[in-house]
Parts: structure tokens; sequence; C-alpha cells
């Protein structure tokens, strides 16, 4: 048996911040983020909207997509490094609001990389038998860490969330491939610190650091060995992927890998420059983009590849 995602859904702030917004808050302008980002604009959400609020809508659309009721789900798994607080899960709030109450329930925390881990973990556990139908959330709201005066950070994030319904098949259909890695040793690059054992009081302020040019070279460096990788695993090559959906974090990372692996630029998915970097969610909301804009047909390879705060990264290949 293998995993088939059957059915996709996405849920984004109604609030925009443009680059000019940004101008009047920190020393930056449009011209200067778009050059080094790609970034044009970003969703940011409202106080009173936490991130299983955003899950929620995404997991509806999902659930709807793919003709499965919530209480046909037999587990839940959010991936998110900004959950409503540290326990209860994102998941178990979510199965609340959904009354998915047949559900187990688990968060991933493996930052931007969350939903390929995930991915992963869900996956593995349908190809198991265990479990028939699994409901798969990528879903953050980084905006309520930043530093609005670091123009390091706060131009690069947005809020949003994707979800993906997993359900078994005996075809030759599905996720076919996973690769996971992770570079423990380079966490202090991308951090946020406060809140947790080290500094339960937050005395240093909780806010998102990044040492930019550690964090670039690694993504580069990433996005093109997962890609490799997880086509290895799936025996097809460069030449047999029909999309690539990678993490949606800069466009600069992104053209550099596919013309040093030959990618076509019409075989990218890219809408970063609508809504900055998601995290967790910004592949699931890339490949809801994409199969409702009729870029995803039947039998298609794709592949999804991210990379994130742990270091983390990693990529799965699906037939579709």
């Amino acid at each position: 048996m293998r995993a088939k995602i059957s059915g996709t859904g996405s849920a984004l702030p109604d609030k925009i911040v443009t680059n000019d917004d940004l101008s009047k808050i920190v020393d930056t302008n449009d011209a200067w983020i778009r050059e080094r980002t790609g970034i044009m604009e970003r969703r940011v959400s409202d106080e009173g909207t936490a991130t299983s609020d955003l899950a929620f809508i995404a997991a509806e659309r999902a659930l709807a997509n793919a003709k499965v009721t919530a209480e046909e789900i037999d587990f839940i798994l959010v991936a998110t490094c900004s959950p409503d607080m540290l326990f209860p899960s994102v998941a178990c709030i979510l199965q609340d609001k959904l009354k998915a109450k047949n559900a187990a329930c688990l968060d991933v925390s493996a930052a931007c990389s969350g939903f390929n881990y995930a991915l992963a973990v869900a996956s593995s556990f349908i190809e198991t038998g265990k479990y028939k139908k699994i409901l798969l959330v990528g879903a953050d709201e980084l905006t309520k860490y930043l530093d609005w005066t670091d123009r390091g950070t706060c131009i690069l994030f947005g809020d949003g969330a994707g979800a993906a319904v997993l359900t078994a098949t005996d075809k030759n259909d599905g996720i076919i491939a996973s690769w996971l890695k992770a570079e423990g040793i380079l966490g202090n690059s991308l951090i946020m610190p406060g809140g947790g054992t080290r500094d339960p009081e937050t005395k240093n302020g909780r806010f998102i650091k990044m040492d930019g040019k550690e964090v670039f070279k690694f993504a580069v460096r990433a996005l093109e060995t997962s890609v490799k990788e997880v086509l290895i695993q799936a025996g097809k090559s460069i030449a047999d992927i029909d999309l690539l959906i990678p993490h949606q974090a800069n466009i600069r990372i992104i053209d550099h890998v596919i013309k040093k692996m030959g990618l076509p630029k019409e075989k990218v998915y890219v809408n970063l420059q609508k809504y900055g970097n998601t995290s967790a969610a910004s592949i699931p909301i890339a490949l809801d983009e994409a199969y409702a804009a009729g870029k995803i047909k039947p039998g298609d390879l794709i592949v999804l590849s991210g990379f994130g705060a742990g270091l983390t990264y990693g990529a799965n290949v699906i037939i579709w």
C-alpha cells in the first residue's frame, strides 16, 4: 500500500502587508526586498487569529475536496513551529474544532521543513496499514515572532496554512519516496529563543534571529541535495520531474538551484512573491494552488522539497 493525496486546501489571513508598507516602519524599500528575495507582499494574521484557526479552514477545504468526513480521519498530523501554546498540540485543538473524534493527534516540529517531514511520517503510517485516512496540515504564524525593526527578518515571513488528506492506494500513484535529514550543528543559525525551558519567561525577547548568510548557503545546498537524493530513492532523474514545488523562502535560492540542475522554470511552482515565507505552510499552500490552477495532472511526477530551522531539510516524490 502507498499513501496518495486525495484532496488539498489552504487558508491565508485577509491582511496584506506590501513592501511599501514595510518601508514605513523599517529602513528598506520595495526594490531592495524584491531584488534580494523576490517577495512583493505577505499575509499577516490579526491578534485574535491563532495557528489552529488557519489550520481549521485549510483542513475543512482539504476534507471537502477529498470527499472525506472528519469522523473518517484516523490520524491528524500538524506541522508547525508556532503552536497556539506549548500544549495541547495544534493537532488536538484542530481535532476538537473539526469534531474528528476518531483521530490520533500529533504535532511535528521541523520549522519550514515540517510539511515534508510530516508527509514522510504520514505516508509511512499508511504503508504499514496502521492508518488509512490521515489529515496533514502545515500551518504557521511567524509574523507574531518578528522584530519589526530588524529588516533582515521582518521582510521575509508571512502567515498561512495548507492541508492535504492522505488515503491508502494499491495502484502505482502516491508518495513513492521520502528523504529527510538534519544538521543540528548549524541550529544556532536560525533560532527563536524564549518560551522554552532554557528561558521560560522570555527574558531575552521572543523574536526570530537569523544568520542570513549562513542560512542562505545552507538552503542552496539543502534544496539541491534533497531533490537529488529523493530522486535516487525513487529511481528517477531530474528529467522525469513534471513539477518541483520548493519551499517558498527566497527566489535567488530557487533560481540558483534549478539553473544548476538544468530544470526549466516552467517546471517549478513559485508563489513567494504573494505570501513570503509561510514556513511549514509554504509547500502545501503552493501544492493546493498549483493543483487548482491545473498545473498538476494525473500521472505527473511531483517533487516537494523544503529546508528550515534545525537546521532541517527533506523531500518527497509523488506520482499524482
